[in-house]
């Protein structure tokens, strides 16, 4: 295809065109290697070199200092959910979660494998509409940590700050918004994200974990679900998603390039808010699912005046080249995930869009 469409997917979600050209450029010799990266050993020179230099450049956009270690492992969020209380439950085996959707319930069920979990609050009574407020949370101070799911991409909410939570370890799925602005690292134990929605394709998840917390890993766990196994084979203990860690690691230059995750911020609030300003614009035709204060930068979730009307927009917005707009099947809907890498005239063009649709409906 000579015209690329616009794809509003949540994921396996849109990546920057300078990142594909390029790595459609290198595909099938990487710099004059005589071989393609998804062909090379892990424990070659030039892969070394690709390796570290992903690591090294999100310690540069992260300013993540000598304390944390940064892992690239497979299994996506979806095994962190275990991985996460193997290693980081014990001695006390309790630990708090905050349940803000579909993807915390998941990261619920798989502690309650492992010890005591402490539901500090929620927000399901209202159909996770909203963030739970901070004077909602019910901590407890012999919690081995507290969880949090920073983005829910179905119901389409976000964390503006992360939950105040005193000594205890922070920890964060941010699969779904990882790298859209800059945090402080140092606030957080731990923090997993998968690769395939804001920040390369499916295969590898990021987990930057204080080394601190790394004596908690005990050597009776599979070896494979140790971190701090991960932590002295640098990643390395089997082959990693190569081709994936590869890209990834084009995604952060990219970024860098860009100007760093606060100009990367600016971008996504001015983007976010063309689709919001209408939506909130339209006279009750578009109607916002989320609270407007707890409203996701990178997932847009909004809804019709009838089912008919939805089924009617989503199709006729695929024959015009605004891909994957229906919303997860749990909830119906419209959502369109804006992550970095989704430009600011496919929003424009997209409530051009609703415009007419409007007018003709």
């Amino acid at each position: 295809m000579e015209k690329r469409i616009y794809n509003f997917s949540a994921g396996p979600a849109i990546l920057p065109e300078e990142v594909l050209k390029e790595a459609q450029e290198q595909l099938f010799s990487y710099k004059d290697t005589g071989m393609s990266v998804m062909e090379m050993s892990h424990r070659s020179k030039a892969y070394d070199e690709i390796f570290k230099g992903a690591q090294n450049d999100l310690r540069k956009l992260l300013k993540i200092g000598d304390d944390y270690d940064v892992l690239f492992l497979q299994g996506g969020a979806t095994l962190q959910f275990s991985m996460v209380p193997l290693n980081l439950m014990p001695p006390n085996n309790k630990a708090d979660y905050i349940n803000t959707g579909a993807w915390s319930k998941k990261a619920i069920k798989e502690a309650k494998r492992v010890g005591e979990v402490n539901v500090a609050a929620t927000s399901e009574s209202t159909n996770f509409n909203r963030i739970p407020k901070q004077e909602e949370l019910k901590l407890n101070a012999d919690a081995s940590y507290v969880h949090f799911t920073s983005n829910n991409t179905i119901f389409g909410t976000e964390f503006r700050n992360e939950p105040e939570v005193g000594n205890v370890p922070l920890v964060c799925d941010a699969s779904s918004d990882f790298l859209h602005k800059f945090v402080d690292i140092n606030k957080y134990g731990l923090i997993y994200a998968g690769s395939q929605k804001n920040m390369g394709p499916a295969g590898v998840t990021v987990v930057i974990i204080k080394r601190d917390l790394l004596q908690r890993s005990s050597d009776n766990l599979h070896t494979y679900l140790n971190y701090k196994v991960h932590s002295e084979g640098d990643s390395l203990y089997n082959t990693p998603a190569t081709f994936s860690i590869y890209v990834v690691g084009l995604v952060y230059k990219w970024l860098l390039n860009m100007g760093g995750l606060d100009e990367m911020y600016k971008r996504n609030v001015e983007k976010a808010n063309i689709l919001y300003d209408y939506i909130d614009a339209s006279d009750g035709y578009y109607i916002g699912t989320a609270e407007k204060e707890d409203r996701s930068l990178m997932n847009v979730t909004y809804r019709l005046p009838n089912e008919d009307l939805e089924k009617k927009i989503i199709a006729e917005a695929s024959a015009k080249g605004f891909s994957g707009i229906k919303g997860h099947r749990s909830v119906g809907g419209i959502r369109a995930s804006i992550y970095n890498a989704f430009p600011k005239k496919g929003v424009a063009d997209l409530v051009e869009f609703m415009k007419d649709f409007k007018k003709n409906n």
